[in-house]
């Protein structure tokens, strides 16, 4: 063999090696991938799991006689599983677990946890709701240029407040409203001002120095916003008068950040019109939200990835949802025909549609199911999915599974809904 037929063969060898090697880790990480990090269950409920896949692990447990698998008491701290054949978990404590589960029993895979959950008595609702909610200080949006008194530009606060930031106080003086940051900095006649921002959870101290404009006020050249407020749907309800919406977060217009709110309300609301939606112009719910104390439903305490959360304290306000409904987790969930509840036509339906993907891992929380609107009434209504119909509940097998959350822009009969053990667990 010559010696151009050597190299050429070692090169061939070395190339189907690294192939063969892509080819394996690929499959490894799609099989990881078909294997949820976090299981939960609801506690006294023996939940069945068939992945089919070649991997075991131990549940790791302090305690003896808490955990049941293949419904065998466990005796020790450590309760064996394979993944290669279907195997139920059933505990009668809640708490969190964790697994090593390893390929083949020998090479490490992944870690999961395992989540013990109190069942909720949760009413699926799908009603339409006006939010309206106060930022905790003032939000940035970002900076620009002033004008000065002899035609200078400047932009006093650029690269010293940014996007995103919330002022909380001026020179010490605690502020909250635009009007209030406004008159301070009038009021400093030029002089260096003092800003506590909160900047990724921490606060910190800057200074900006106040510019006159030819108008004879001062200014640091700042966009800042105090509120939110618009139409989305109420998911649930739950016996003791807690509430979840949405299904994702309130995020500021301009800047995509979530708002970090320091209270808010939900209110009735009266639809005015539909806008369908269509390739590249996702449609809307057309509403009028009354500010006023005979329309207000409830308090926002908590806007979260998952959505908002707060207290009902106007039950007589909310529309007639139905009757409390078992949780499905997201193991339960199947391909193929569901429901989601709103009221587009003045009163509550359910409307059918079709579960077409389901990610265990999804990167996004709210992104675990992409579905498909089939039900040929709302389709003549909407088009499928619009911006006010986040947070209307999933149904399946008359189980509460999930609710919508996202509207594909060049197809609004596709969309992405959350998976509802992830709202209530952010509930908490």
């Amino acid at each position: 063999m010559s010696k151009r037929k050597r190299i050429y063969r070692g090169i061939l060898i070395i190339l189907v090696f690294f192939d063969l090697m892509f080819i394996l880790d690929m499959g490894i990480k799609e099989m990881a991938s078909n294997i949820p990090s976090n299981i939960r269950v609801l506690v006294g409920t023996e939940e069945i799991f068939d992945f089919g896949l070649p991997v075991e692990g131990d549940i790791e447990t302090k305690q003896v006689g808490v955990f049941h698998v293949d419904q065998k008491e466990n005796v020790d701290q450590k309760i064996h599983i394979n993944l290669n054949k279907p195997f139920s978990i059933q505990s009668n404590q809640v708490g969190a677990y964790k697994v090593e589960l390893k390929l083949f029993g020998k090479f490490t895979l992944k870690q999961i946890n395992i989540d013990v959950i109190e069942s909720l008595e949760v009413v699926p609702s799908g009603m339409p709701i006006g939010i309206y909610v106060n930022t905790d200080g003032v939000l940035v949006l970002g900076t620009g240029e002033v004008t000065d008194c002899n035609g200078g530009k400047y932009e006093p606060a650029w690269n010293i407040l940014k996007s995103g930031d919330y002022i909380v106080a001026i020179n010490g003086q605690n502020v909250s409203t635009i009007k209030q940051v406004i008159n301070c900095v009038d009021e400093s006649k030029g002089r260096s001002l003092t800003f506590t921002v909160r900047r990724n959870e921490e606060e910190i101290q800057l200074k900006v120095e106040p510019v006159k404009n030819a108008e004879g006020e001062y200014k640091i050249g700042v966009w800042i916003r105090e509120d939110t407020q618009g139409i989305g749907t109420l998911t649930y309800i739950t016996t003791d008068g807690k509430f979840g919406a949405l299904g994702h977060p309130i995020t500021d217009m301009d800047t995509g950040t979530l708002l970090e709110i320091k209270e808010g309300s939900i209110y009735t609301t009266q639809i005015l019109d539909i806008v369908k939606g269509k390739s590249g112009e996702p449609g809307e719910i057309l509403g009028v939200v009354n500010q006023n104390t005979n329309n207000r439903i409830g308090s926002v305490s908590t806007n979260t990835k998952q959505g908002i959360y707060g207290s009902v304290d106007r039950e007589e306000k909310i529309q007639s949802c139905g009757e409390v409904m078992e949780i499905g987790l997201k193991q339960d969930i199947k391909l193929g025909k569901a429901y989601i509840r709103c009221m587009i036509e003045n009163e509550l339906r359910d409307y059918e549609i079709e579960i077409v993907k389901i990610n265990l891992n999804p990167s996004a929380e709210n992104k675990g199911m992409v579905i498909k609107i089939t039900d040929e009434r709302l389709l003549a209504l909407t088009n499928g999915i619009i911006q006010g119909m986040s947070g209307s509940p999933i149904i399946q097998d008359d189980k509460f599974i999930g609710a919508v959350t996202h509207v594909f822009i060049q197809d609004s009969t596709k969309g992405y809904g959350t998976f509802i053990e992830n709202m209530i667990i952010n509930s908490k």
